[in-house]
């Protein structure tokens, strides 16, 4: 079989390990050719190819990022674009497609999955947001990431008394925040699916004061927001799937935070630091499960379904189910598990 591979959406950790699976058992088990398509859906819009072999993959099993390059673009948003995806489907012989992302690239598979492309989706989100899996590959080094920069701001905190506000990714889902929150130790932590009151976390934090605690560790997820909607800091601006582009939600806390308690306050926004690097272990080994277990998949003709990670086994789910409505963290959790805790 010819099989396609794209990766679609914002780069993390693991990508790699996928496509070399892929590659490894379709070349050498199944005597599949594989093709790259460049930068995500963009490549397959425009016919831009990459070598994809054995030898081509040697080396990348722990780097971070892609070897094929990834992007934000929607066939769907540019014009005459889906008839120019089945146009390279068909002018490339592409027997099955493997695209590899998160709820907007796989949106884009399902679609054309009901149009009639053969295709078996990869789930990959940092965020870990993607319903149907338990859990995506990347969550798990992000989350190292920022609790290893936590400990960091801990010791600085301390050494000044100062309130440290440190943002991390997190759109809608505040699964990073509140991971990386509860490991790092932090007093507060701010998730997109919890709106907080900016006033009851000054107070919180002139408790700890009175208390003699005075190095205090906030976590704030990039799309947290206040009940009066107030602080949100965002641009405006949209990529192709419609998002706005966020950021600096972390500042506007950090000055709300001074102004309110007058406790020196610094903000670090961790940014595109949590997508880079070398992925774990653990996201370096259910990378490759998702990848072996797409290109089988694939062979048994499982077409129009995602592999997923579901009580420790890989298993296969209908993209519709992975695409349907985001994996949220649930606010009753949040506050039992975290609220109670750090109060």
């Amino acid at each position: 079989m010819r099989v396609g591979v794209l990766t679609g959406g914002g780069d993390c950790p693991g990508l790699n390990a996928v496509i070399r699976a892929v590659v490894r058992k379709g070349e050498r088990d199944f005597g599949d050719k594989l093709v790259g398509f460049a930068d995500g859906w963009r490549g397959v819009v425009e016919n831009t190819t990459l070598p994809l072999d054995v030898e081509r993959c040697r080396g990348i099993l722990p780097r971070g990022g892609t070897i094929l390059g990834s992007s934000r673009t929607n066939p769907y948003k540019v014009d005459g674009g889906v008839e120019r995806v089945l146009a390279t489907l068909k002018d490339q012989r592409i027997d099955a497609l493997i695209p590899i992302g998160g709820e907007d690239t796989l949106g884009v598979a399902a679609k054309l999955a009901d149009e009639g492309v053969d295709l078996v989706g990869v789930p990959k989100t940092i965020d870990n947001d993607l319903s149907a899996t338990e859990l995506t590959f990347g969550f798990h080094t992000a989350v190292q990431v920022c609790v290893d920069a936590i400990d960091r701001l801990h010791t600085t905190a301390e050494s000044h008394n100062r309130v440290m506000v440190c943002e991390v990714m997190g759109r809608h889902a505040g699964w990073i925040a509140l991971y990386a929150g509860i490991a790092g130790g932090a007093a507060e932590i701010l998730i997109p699916e919890e709106p907080f009151d900016i006033a009851e976390i000054a107070e919180s934090i002139k408790r700890r004061h009175d208390q003699g605690r005075y190095a205090t560790i906030v976590v704030v997820a990039e799309g947290a927001a206040p009940r009066e909607g107030s602080l949100a800091l965002q641009s405006g601006e949209l990529d192709q799937f419609g998002h706005v582009r966020l950021g600096g939600v972390g500042n506007l806390v950090a000055r709300e935070i001074e102004e309110r308690t007058g406790f020196e306050t610094r903000v670090t926004i961790l940014g595109h630091i949590q997508r880079g690097g070398t992925p774990t272990a653990f996201d370096r080994v259910l990378a490759t499960r998702f990848g072996i277990a797409a290109i089988e998949a694939v062979h048994e003709g499982a077409f129009g379904n995602m592999v997923a990670l579901q009580a420790g086994e890989i298993v296969q789910v209908p993209l519709a189910d992975a695409v349907g409505e985001l994996k949220l963290v649930k606010p009753d959790e949040f506050r039992r598990v975290a609220v109670p805790f750090f109060a």
